[in-house]
């Protein structure tokens, strides 16, 4: 893995003095503003793009009817919510309509104040002809940073390139329970794989000159029962040594510019409301100079849904109150009621003005207050003139869907499909026929998550195109097995109780050389999916009665490679043990269904590992590899939550050696400041090139505070032919056994360590001890994040 800490380029005498000069305009700006003013850039307007090159429109969502852009224009307009992501629009049209509503933002309010637009990026840019990517839960899959980090500056080019400045990914939150409908959303159970994976997108992304979002700041992933936007109960242990570590990654390393609050509460304080975290905590410590966005409509649910106010000016003094600079995704709490809240005093105007500082200078690094700013998108700057009077002629002439960057969804879909298990039936030998069974077979969006564009927006208007092209799985082995027959049978509906099709399905499949059963989620929303926002699951079985069809293809005696495009992760039975193969997807985008069929064919060698645990029960959640002692099999309870596939498992066709450990280094104690290294050899022993990911996981038997049983501390992605062996070095600083002891302070403790060198959570190749010694030391902020590696060949 390569680390890349963002490290600003010195500043020029003409970046310092362009710095000063848009400083100096924020501060005018906030001196010369009417209190109507100030709220004016601390808010969205949700506004769709027009289909033919005209003015956005409000979007008319569930919650209230939005106020028009006439009633706003007068005192400016802060964000405009979702250009892109709200209609389907064609992308130079979309610019041009975003291009004219910034025109009329600007010329309406009296310091010519453009609005910042924002949109959806989290597997892709979520518009209409847009490049869709695995959804992240592949990114961890991968365990590679580097090629996340190349395609968030893919998301962020196409972004930037029709006039979008802020993108709301990535989401940080950490799994807990894998029955929650965003797991589909997260990088994994990990902290320090959701991390670096995340780190390296937002460095992306921001490298394209569009602001990345860190959600949900904090905790919304250990909502109660998995369920979606409920009370979160975890401890303040947990929440420091798990679910904040990602976010204070990001913010240290990536150069981040806006966090979003979760809608959560954790023990009854509501984070759009937790001054100690959006301010004590992300400001005061982490340093964090950006702003930070409203969760949508999170700022009315402080009254609505978690009752910590009494009305909509209470609300808003809240949120402000607490650190939360812009509403959105439209005003609501922001616009009157907060006028009202601060001249009946319940406010300080100077809560407003710190917002506003926020909100200025980053539209003020943005280029937005220059005076030579420009509402033109650089996809519209090479196009004639005249053709921005003729919309029709615009239409088909700017590609957000380009093959440099379906090239990078194709890289990340091969690295991150994951292969569970094999009895060596694949890679499949040309095979005469393929029984391919299941309600993934012929599924064009069965790819692709509930925030892609073609799911979120394109499932809402029936009869448009998806805009990009999504082979079917059916499609892709075709093409994969030029001479074989597939014969098709659906078999079951995703998650419909009907068992009419299993008659068919068994039939197809006893005359068949091997089956590849079809199976996994439909992404959706609240409810409209099996997986997604709202889409929560009771237990973890495969949806519908498709865990009936796969005993039922079992039965059959026909070998059965199950093949999984899902959004989480599920039990699955009687196949764990019984299936001839185990090929696991998590939504891995357009690209993804070539990635499968190059898979099972032998095309590629899969060199994915899981960023979740596959559970052996479906009922024994939560529970994750980041556990302490009691939370494993036990002889004092009857349930055995020990996963079928832990995390980090992941087979290839082809097998690593590990040898020749090296901890001479090792042999005298460590200070509690001091270093660990160590060197081990990976030799590939199989006949065919792959990709070992050496995990390094620490083992702490005694602290003051219980541990988990292991948690990762480092891991790197080894690519090795036939025969070639790499030299490992890995140097662990004594930082990384820190956690946070019992008077709530981050401490490194004297005594014994282990480090894991390991294949996955589970397969442990090789074991290294190590003392430390001294004093128990403090550590904040400031201590060292990261294990270092140096693989030489």
């Amino acid at each position: 893995m390569t680390v890349t800490v963002n490290t600003e380029t010195p500043a020029t005498p003409e970046d310092r003095a362009t710095t000063r000069l848009r400083s100096a305009r924020v501060e005018e700006l906030i001196s010369a503003m009417t209190l109507e003013e100030k709220l004016g850039q601390l808010y969205g307007l949700w506004a769709g793009a027009s289909a033919d090159g005209a003015e956005v429109a409000p979007h008319q969502h569930d919650m209230d009817k939005p106020p028009t852009l006439d009633e706003l224009l007068p005192h400016g307009l802060g964000q405009l919510t979702r250009p892109f992501g709200t209609v389907p629009v064609d992308p130079a049209l979309g610019a041009l309509s975003l291009m004219r509503t910034q025109q009329r933002i600007a010329a309406g309010n009296r310091f010519a104040i453009p609005a910042l637009a924002h949109d959806e990026c989290l597997a892709g840019f979520a518009a209409w002809g847009a490049t869709t990517y695995p959804v992240p839960l592949s990114w961890g899959a991968a365990f590679d940073p580097d090629l996340v980090r190349e395609v968030g500056g893919a998301i962020g080019r196409d972004m930037r390139s029709v006039g979008v400045h802020q993108g709301l990914a990535p989401v940080l939150d950490v799994v807990r329970d894998a029955r929650w409908g965003r797991v589909e959303e997260t990088i994994g159970e990990d902290p320090y794989l959701v991390g670096t994976t995340a780190t390296a997108y937002i460095q992306g992304i921001e490298s394209a000159g569009v602001v990345a979002t860190l959600k949900h700041f904090v905790g919304y992933s250990a909502s109660r029962g998995g369920r979606n936007l409920a009370p979160v109960s975890m401890g303040t242990r947990e929440r420091a040594d798990v679910m904040l570590p990602p976010f204070e990654m990001a913010v240290r390393e990536s150069g981040v510019r806006s966090v979003m609050h979760a809608y959560t509460d954790t023990d009854g304080v509501p984070c759009a409301a937790d001054e100690e975290l959006l301010t004590g905590l992300l400001r005061d410590t982490w340093g964090f100079e950006g702003t930070v966005v409203a969760d949508y409509f999170g700022v009315a649910f402080l009254k609505t849904l978690h009752g910590v106010a009494g009305d909509w000016g209470g609300a808003a003094a809240a949120a402000l109150t607490a650190g939360v600079d812009v509403e959105l995704p439209t005003v609501k709490t922001f616009g009157e009621p907060l006028r009202d809240a601060v001249a009946a005093g319940q406010l300080s105007e100077k809560v407003i003005d710190r917002a506003l500082r926020r909100v200025l200078t980053q539209k003020a690094q943005l280029g937005l207050l220059d005076p030579d700013w420009s509402p033109l998108p650089p996809a519209l700057a090479d196009i004639d003139p005249a053709a921005l009077d003729d919309p029709a002629t615009l239409r088909g002439t700017v590609s957000l869907d380009l093959a440099a960057h379906r090239d990078i969804s194709r890289r990340l879909a091969e690295r991150s499909v994951i292969l569970l298990s094999n009895d060596g039936v694949l890679p499949l030998d040309r095979p005469a026929r393929i029984a391919l069974i299941g309600p993934q077979a012929r599924t064009p969006t069965a790819v692709l998550g509930c925030y892609s564009f073609p799911v979120h927006v394109g499932s809402q208007h029936p009869g448009t195109p998806d805009g990009v092209e999504l082979p079917t799985l059916r499609e892709a082995l075709a093409k994969e097995f030029p001479g074989t027959e597939i014969v098709t049978a659906l078999g079951a509906g995703i998650d419909t109780p009907d068992t009419d099709g299993f008659a068919e399905a068994v039939r197809v499949a006893r005359d068949a050389d091997v089956v590849i059963a079809a199976l996994g989620d439909r992404a959706g929303l609240f409810g409209r999916g099996t997986s997604g926002e709202g889409c929560d699951a009771e237990s973890l079985d495969l949806p519908g009665v498709q865990g009936e069809l796969l005993d039922a293809l079992l039965d059959t005696g026909t070998p059965v490679v199950v093949t999984l495009l899902a959004g989480r992760p599920y039990a699955l039975g009687r196949a764990t043990g019984e299936a001839a193969a185990i090929v696991q997807a998590f939504f891995p985008g357009q690209e993804g269904t070539p990635a499968v069929a190059g898979v099972l064919s032998g095309r590629i060698n899969p060199s994915g590992r899981l960023p979740v645990s596959v559970p052996r029960l479906p009922g024994a959640q939560p529970s994750t590899y980041l556990a302490a002692s009691l939370a494993r099999v036990s002889e004092v309870s009857n349930i055995d939550p020990t996963p079928a596939f832990g995390f980090g498992h992941g087979l290839a066709y082809t097998s690593f050696a590990w040898s020749d450990l090296d901890e001479r280094d090792l042999v005298d104690a460590i200070p509690t400041d001091g270093t660990a290294r160590l060197s081990f050899t990976v030799r590939n022993t199989g006949g065919r090139s792959g990709a070992e990911v050496v995990q390094v996981y620490l083992h702490d038997p005694v602290a003051s505070v219980v541990q988990p049983v292991q948690r990762l501390i480092g891991y790197v992605r080894v690519p090795l032919e036939p025969g070639e062996r790499a030299r490992i070095e890995v140097t662990v600083p004594a930082d990384l056994a820190s956690f946070t002891g019992r008077d709530g302070r981050r401490v490194v403790e004297p005594g014994e360590l282990e480090l894991r060198l390991s294949a996955s959570s589970t397969d442990t190749r090789l074991t290294a001890r190590a003392v430390l010694t001294g004093p128990a030391r403090c550590v904040d902020h400031t201590r060292e994040l990261h294990a270092g590696f140096s693989v030489t060949r």
